[in-house]
């Protein structure tokens, strides 16, 4: 798998099947509110990026809400239909 390194961490390219992640557009954009997330997932709407961190499902903090295992669900009802869209995964050093 590829890595990408954003703002001094490491994260593991996941999913990103019509190459539409911006290193540039994800180094604004990935705050330390991301910090605690294991995943990110990004999407296109509008030619906007929005992001969303997730959990591994055996995280403390994981709710219903942020589990990685509901991704699909969350991108068929969060996300607009048929959108571009990237998962990357943070690897801790």
């Amino acid at each position: 798998m590829e890595k990408i390194t954003i703002n001094n961490k490491t994260y593991e390219i996941i999913k990103d099947e019509n190459k539409v992640i911006d290193i540039e557009e994800l180094t604004e954009c990935i705050t330390e509110y991301f910090e605690p997330f294991d995943y990110i997932v990004g999407d296109y709407a509008y030619s906007k990026l929005r992001l969303k961190g997730f959990y591994d499902s055996n995280n403390k903090n994981v709710k219903k809400y942020n589990d990685i295992a509901g991704l699909e669900q969350y991108i068929k009802e969060k996300c607009a239909y048929g959108c571009k869209w990237f998962e990357i995964k943070k690897i801790n050093d």
